[in-house]
Order: C-alpha cells, then structure tokens, then sequence
C-alpha cells in the first residue's frame, strides 16, 4: 500500500445489537480503528440507503437514524455525532460526475454505517460522509463507481462500505438455531475465493455474482451485497486483499469483512 493510500474495507454489519455487544465481529472493528492509519475522513456506503439515484449527505451535523425497530430503548438512545464534510460531499459529486449526486440535507447515519463506526471510532471524532446506493442501477456500474472514489484514498479518505455478502431475512433461524443452509455456507466461500480477481467488471466473478448457484437465495434484493462492489472497485493492482473476520450467524447472515491494502 502506497504510504499515503488509505485502506478500504466492506464490513459485514449484521444485526443493530451488535452496537450494544461485544464478540468476535465487533472486536475486528475496534482492532480495525486502532491499527489502521487515522483517516482525515471517511465515506460510508451503506446498504441501508437504497436510492433512485445517487446522493451523499452535505450536512455539518448529520443526524443519527435508528432505522429499526423491536430493539432494546439503550440502542436508540445511542447516537453517533461525528461531524459531516460539506466539502468532501461536493468533491464526491464533482469526482462522480458526470452521475448526478445530489447534496442531501436530510439522511444522516443509518444503522448500516454508525453501527460499525461507533465501535471503530467510538470518539466520533473524525469527519463523515454517506453515499447512496442506486438500485436502478446494475452490479457493474457500482463496481465503476468504485473505481471512481479510490482517488480519495490518496488522499486520506477511508472508504467503508457496509452490509452483507449474504443476507436473506426470510430464511433466518431465530431462537439460537445457527445451522447454516448449505446455499449460504457455498456463496460465502464463493465470494472469499473471487476476492483477488484482477479484472474488469464483464469479467469479474463477484459482479457477476448472479449466475452463481446460490445467489437469489443468499440476496434476494441485492442492496447488502452491493457495497462490497464498491470495496473491490477501489483496489489498485498492487494491493493485497485480506479478510479480517469472517462467519455466518442466524443461518443465513454473512458476517464476512473485507479490507483492501
């Protein structure tokens, strides 16, 4: 990794409660917080803004969104109150163009993105940014618009994309069965297997990821494995490519994390 260069990782979010617990996934976040280098800024990308059209947050504040429900009262009185970069938010749209990024006033920081920042950086010290996700678009365009944003890395940008390689909520086994399907076990290791693919986005097994045997079932709407593309997008040819945790709770949630440099 270049000395300027900052990392980029897809983080395996899971469930809210991990804002409130301790275990193996929210240690290799804080780990994550506490070896990387300290980032001048971060650009989130969360699954949990799933757009028409393509937007990033310009507020000074951004407020913080508990876009859940059913949870205990302490997680939504946790907030995360990092403060936003109109300036970056305007770099963003000028680096995206010529896709047109509107300047959001009003989103904040859903769940997706504080949900693992407050465990990285449980200051809040650091500015933030979020960018939509436009689901008109294909596996292949986000996959670009990655390669877009990696100038930002060079630029002391930490690039954090969050959500789920897989992540089918209608088959999950509550009541602490964590028998997971076979369809899961397979996309799973099909995705850490394709992670170093050198290639273009037609020939890229990952944003291709629909032709694999286990994919309508492991995304059955595509919003959580998206970011990963994002992630993947980034990554110059010199760059190692490493998992830090990796497992899959409930049966059917992947909590596989990916950093690039």
């Amino acid at each position: 990794m270049s000395p300027l260069r900052m990392p980029a990782l897809f983080l395996g979010h899971g469930s809210p409660m991990n804002v409130l617990e301790e275990n193996r996934y929210t240690e290799a976040w804080r780990k994550a917080g506490q070896i990387l280098p300290r980032p001048r800024a971060i650009l989130v990308i969360s699954a949990h803004w799933y757009t028409r059209g393509t937007a990033v947050t310009a507020m000074e504040n951004p407020r913080t969104i508990h876009d859940f429900g059913g949870f205990p009262q302490a997680l939504f009185d946790t907030h995360y109150r990092a403060p936003g970069s109109p300036a970056l938010a305007q770099q963003i749209a000028e680096i995206l163009m010529p896709v047109p990024v509107q300047l959001d006033m009003d989103w904040g920081f859903d769940h997706g993105s504080w949900g693992v920042l407050n465990k990285m950086y449980p200051d809040a010290d650091i500015p933030v940014v979020q960018l939509s996700i436009d689901a008109t678009q294909p596996a292949a365009w986000h996959f670009e618009l990655g390669r877009k944003l990696a100038v930002l890395r060079e630029q002391g940008v930490m690039i954090i994309a969050s959500g789920n390689v897989v992540h089918n909520l209608r088959r999950v086994r509550w009541g602490g069965d964590n028998d997971i399907y076979p369809w899961a076990t397979k996309f799973n290791q099909f995705v850490r297997e394709n992670l170093a693919f050198q290639g273009e986005a037609d020939t890229h097994p990952l944003v291709n990821f629909m032709q694999h045997e286990g994919a309508a079932l492991s995304n059955p709407t595509p919003e959580h494995y998206l970011p990963l593309l994002y992630i993947l997008g980034t990554r110059q040819a010199d760059e190692a490519i490493s998992i830090p945790v990796d497992g899959i709770e409930l049966g059917t949630i992947s909590m596989l994390s990916v950093q690039v440099g």
